[in-house]
């Protein structure tokens, strides 16, 4: 998978809002100042090209719908995200995180059981690993 740019990554949030849409549809939800119907379009056949969308023609018109499930790209982006910035440590990122928003104790607590239970549901949705089979 690649990262996107911010451009891309623009148009990808609306998709994965919108779920299926046209060009004129990605444009009417981007903020003002839009760009150009015909640079959305562009963004979009990127987006194409890298794998993130598909569509359906309609003749010469084409709705566009996401490949790629925003959390597995989430998934991705911050797998690198941390990587890069914080040697691959979460632990790190927690303790930047807690010092740059002065986290008391308790709200870090309440960070900590919100990741947890965000793990075990994690966990939960894999499904069962086959039985290994006896030589």
């Amino acid at each position: 998978m690649k990262e996107l740019t911010k451009a891309e990554e623009q148009v990808m949030q609306i998709l994965w809002q919108i779920r299926r849409g046209f060009v004129k549809d990605i444009l009417d939800k981007m903020p003002d100042p839009k760009p150009a119907y015909n640079t959305v379009s562009t963004m979009v056949r990127i987006l194409e090209k890298k794998g993130f969308v598909g569509y359906t023609a309609y003749g010469k018109t084409h709705e566009y719908y996401p490949l790629v499930d925003k959390k597995d790209y989430s998934h991705y982006f911050l797998k690198n995200f941390i990587g890069s910035y914080f040697g691959g440590s979460f632990s790190k990122l927690v303790s930047f995180f807690a010092k740059e928003n002065d986290m008391d104790i308790h709200d870090f607590e309440q960070l900590m059981k919100y990741v947890e239970k965000d793990l075990k549901d994690e966990d939960s949705e894999k499904p069962d690993k086959p039985p290994k089979e006896q030589s």
